[in-house]
């Protein structure tokens, strides 16, 4: 722990919370909602909305989203600032399931500005692999006060939700379920929830998936449902919408980086690529696609550098479908992120120019019937006036392909919270 000395009164205070997600339904956003609820009743201010800040999605050690939490607090003397770190200091110890093993929460308290250092670490955060150590260092350096608890892991996320730069952004509204409610059904009403996406998209998005409601989580968490959209007042707007058939507990509105691609890094040549990072990248299919166990679909893309196996895992349901149309020669910007296997996880793509596809027929004879193939290596012969040819090329027809140009996405149900959809590719591109 470092001694936070610098700061001011009548100043901001940041709070970064992370890792306090567990396997049994636990969630960080539910305990930054708490806290904030508490700090309000004690009489503190919250400045501006709280942040959900996305890591990178191959992080090893992360927590089910990947996700970090911060806020901004005003404080006008040391003894709010001190009642204020009991107060979220004590909730995240109460709260957060410590018994289980990947659960290893940090808190950071900062004041001052938010430096290059601090932006830079995050964006190392959400694109690269980071240790403890490094987020203690520069913690230290810029005189935050971090708190570990056991291994305190959830320091990097912390200091990285306080300084992730936003220059794009979505908001989301997490509705939260009372405690006798969680681990049953979620009591929903699946066409309310079809209808106001109707109303509000695309201002709010993944709403609806092929039927399914994609705002609805499938684990034991404190989460009723959570809203994604491009406002506070569009969130707000829908969530009014939703009918639901139990109590909700509370709510609160996140500002944050999901959805805006910021875990990807722009490369020139396959070659340079490194596993668990996220990339943006162009190339050659250079194989086409092909089905293997568990029904996902591999194609190698290449350029002059290397090449790299792509998935469109079984999840991503239907788009496989487009992946298989791929042939080879297509040339595609491909978004997605490098895995444990070292298989590219493929987000989504876009289909820069399609090669031309043939199919091959046996040569016409001079009577105008097609013929046929007299046998290995003795070449072709008519069956209706039996002349024979030793030696003839086939007959190339062009094939019409059934994909265009243009963008293609793995569904909301399998599309990661950094990923941005196709619908909001117009934004800060």
């Amino acid at each position: 722990m470092n001694d936070m000395s610098n700061v001011l009164l009548n100043d901001v205070l940041y709070v970064g919370i992370d890792d306090t997600d567990s396997q049994e339904g636990m969630c960080t956003t539910y305990i930054t909602c708490v806290i904030i609820r508490e700090l309000k009743d004690c009489g503190f201010k919250i400045q501006g909305y709280p942040r959900l800040i996305r890591l990178n999605p191959f992080a090893r050690f992360k927590t089910r989203g990947n996700g970090a939490l911060s806020f901004k607090l005003l404080v006008d003397s040391d003894e709010e600032i001190e009642k204020a770190k009991k107060i979220v200091l004590k909730e995240v110890e109460e709260l957060s399931e410590l018994g289980e093993e990947r659960t290893n929460p940090g808190v950071v308290f900062y004041s001052g500005k938010i430096t290059h250092e601090l932006k830079e670490f995050s964006i190392r955060t959400i694109q690269n692999i980071v240790t403890i150590e490094e987020a203690e260092e520069l913690a230290t350096s810029v005189g935050a006060e971090f708190f570990k608890f056991k291994k305190g892991r959830g320091i990097i996320g912390a200091l990285a939700a306080i300084g992730c730069p936003l220059d794009d952004r979505t908001y989301e509204f997490l509705a939260y379920r009372t405690p006798e409610n969680r681990g049953t059904e979620r009591m929903i009403g699946h066409e309310s929830v079809r209808e106001m996406n109707r109303q509000t998209y695309p201002e709010t998005f993944d709403n609806v998936d092929d039927g399914y409601t994609a705002i609805e989580p499938h684990t034991p968490c404190p989460v009723l449902y959570g809203i994604r959209g491009e406002s506070p007042e569009a969130v707000k707007k829908a969530h009014d919408m939703v009918e639901v058939g139990e109590t909700i507990e509370s709510y609160c509105i996140f500002k944050s980086n999901q959805h805006t691609d910021m875990h990807l890094q722009f490369i020139d040549e396959i070659s340079e690529m490194e596993q668990f990072k996220c990339y943006i990248f162009e190339a050659e299919v250079s194989q086409n696609p092909h089905v293997i166990e568990g029904g996902h679909i591999i194609f190698t893309a290449a350029d002059g550098s290397g090449e790299i196996e792509c998935a469109a895992y079984e999840p991503t349901k239907q788009f496989r479908d487009v992946v298989r149309k791929l042939a080879q020669g297509d040339k595609l910007r491909i978004y997605g992120g490098i895995g444990e296997k070292g298989t590219l996880n493929v987000e989504k793509f876009e289909i820069l120019e399609l090669a031309p596809t043939y199919k091959t027929l046996n040569p016409i004879c001079k009577c105008g019937k097609r013929m046929k193939s007299a046998g290995a290596g003795k070449g072709y012969k008519c069956p209706k006036c039996g002349e024979k040819l030793r030696e003839a090329e086939k007959e190339k027809i062009p094939v019409s392909r059934s994909i265009e140009k243009g963008f293609y996405e793995v569904p909301p149900s399998a599309r990661r919270h950094l990923s941005k959809p196709i619908v909001r590719m117009g934004e800060s591109d």
